[in-house]
């Protein structure tokens, strides 16, 4: 329960005060589970979560769940009532559920620990099963993909000051709102007037730079962005508060446009990242490479199940020297730190523990692999989300009734007991319908 409530007053937190965030995610804090989210959401992060997803994921949860109350219960001699299987609808059994009821009446009058115990009990299968699944799809992952390249995050950027943008694609930026003609903020109409000149494709604009450089001497410099890099909120918004923003330094990758999976240079296999950097380190800067990348076209339409056709690109590339050590070869690419700190980041850092960072994996059984991995990752997620809901100190959860037992036991009094729980299942309630309020807000207001 304590677990719980940290992540839900993190979540609150994260969903009053970053709205950005909220925005980038789309998805309400709280919603049921339903078939298809990631497309519905456009949440492109996600994996797909098909109708057969849907119907085994349910069954996974609520047969150990309901299954493990009965147990508990049994085990503290609490007689039930009923117990069973149920196939969902009735005319189209296609849900495998299960349920126990249990003689409320002869429960309350257990002990406080046989009372918590059959409650938490069904929380409990949920994590277990959740930390089976997780052993699975670590085991199924192993065997089912290979390391086939390296992906990189991004390429190297700084932030720069607007100001000294003298010209994108070789058109000159008027800084002067007033000189353009155009009302309304000096800031919006500059915006614009970048965005405007930018190519709308995924084609990377040049933007040049002058930096002063000594007393009455300055320097031109060369960056790229992209539209698409330009319009994000966390540049918006650096752009906003303090009139700059986010750019690629000019690398001879950024200049080549390379993307995709790194999966041979020169005829030399890459595997990981650790490959391509130790390949990268035997070149010189100046010297022509060949690199060939996986890469892949957009979800094929009206094929369900299908991402995308996997192709291959070659890129000829010259090495630039890196700006911060001499005779150092430099391709320009980036591969961003994406540990964490805090119980959140321990938790992240170990749902994905077993691939390397960097690495582009290949499924050896081609779309099997990825539908099965897929499936398993949802399964774990699901069962973690439901134990840790479930105890939730709301009156319609488990975690409710294990509140009102636990302040019981801790004060001695059924009375204050009540009250807490009164006090705490509003209080829970007002904080879920204020973060549903913030995200409506924030996607629509």
């Amino acid at each position: 329960m304590a677990m719980m409530v940290y992540f839900f007053f993190k979540i609150v937190w994260i969903y009053i005060f970053s709205p950005e965030f909220v925005r980038n995610v789309k998805i309400p804090p709280i919603m049921p589970l339903v078939p298809y989210l990631p497309s519905v959401f456009k949440l492109d992060f996600l994996p797909p979560f098909y109708f057969i997803y849907w119907i085994i994921i349910l069954a996974v949860v609520a047969i150990p769940h309901e299954f493990a109350h009965g147990i508990y219960a049994a085990y503290n001699k609490v007689r039930i009532k009923t117990t069973g299987f149920a196939f969902l609808p009735y005319f189209f059994p296609v849900f495998l559920a299960a349920f126990v009821e249990l003689d409320e009446k002869e429960l309350s009058k257990k002990s406080n620990f046989g009372q918590l115990a059959t409650l938490s009990a069904g929380t409990f299968a949920n994590v277990l099963t959740a930390i089976f699944f997780f052993i699975v799809l670590w085991v199924f992952f192993s065997a089912a993909y290979v390391p086939s390249g390296a992906v990189f995050d991004t390429y190297p950027y700084a932030s720069i000051n607007v100001s000294q943008i003298q010209s994108i694609n070789n058109i000159s930026i008027n800084h002067s709102a007033s000189d353009a003609g155009v009302s309304g903020s000096s800031q919006e109409v500059i915006y614009g007037n970048m965005l405007d000149i930018m190519d709308n494709s995924d084609n990377i604009n040049e933007i040049t730079l002058k930096i002063p450089k000594g007393k009455n001497e300055t320097e031109m410099m060369t960056f790229w962005t992209s539209k698409e890099l330009f319009k994000e909120p966390q540049n918006r918004l650096l752009f906003e508060e303090e009139g700059r923003v986010v750019v690629f330094y000019d690398s001879p990758a950024v200049r080549a446009g390379l993307t995709g999976a790194i999966y041979e240079i020169d005829g030399v296999k890459i595997n990981n990242r650790d490959n391509l950097i130790s390949e990268l380190n035997s070149k010189s800067p100046g010297q022509t490479i060949s690199i060939s990348t996986y890469s892949k076209e957009q979800e094929v339409e009206g094929v369900e199940g299908v991402e995308g056709v996997e192709y291959t690109e070659q890129y000829n590339i010259t090495l630039g020297e890196h700006p911060e050590a001499e005779g150092v070869p430099w391709l320009g690419v980036a591969f961003l730190d994406r540990t964490k700190g805090g119980v959140m980041g321990r938790i992240a850092s170990m749902s994905t523990a077993f691939r390397q960072p960097g690495t582009y994996y290949k499924p050896r059984f081609g779309g099997f692999s990825d539908f099965i991995y897929n499936l398993l990752w949802w399964i774990v997620l699901v069962c973690f989300s439901i134990a840790l809901i479930n105890m939730l100190p709301i009156g319609m959860f488990d975690g409710g009734r294990f509140f009102f037992l636990t302040v019981a036991a801790i004060t001695g009094s059924k009375k204050i007991a009540r009250k807490a729980f009164g006090f705490v299942t509003l209080l829970f309630i007002f904080l879920i319908l204020l973060i549903l309020s913030t995200w409506a807000w924030s996607m629509f207001g």
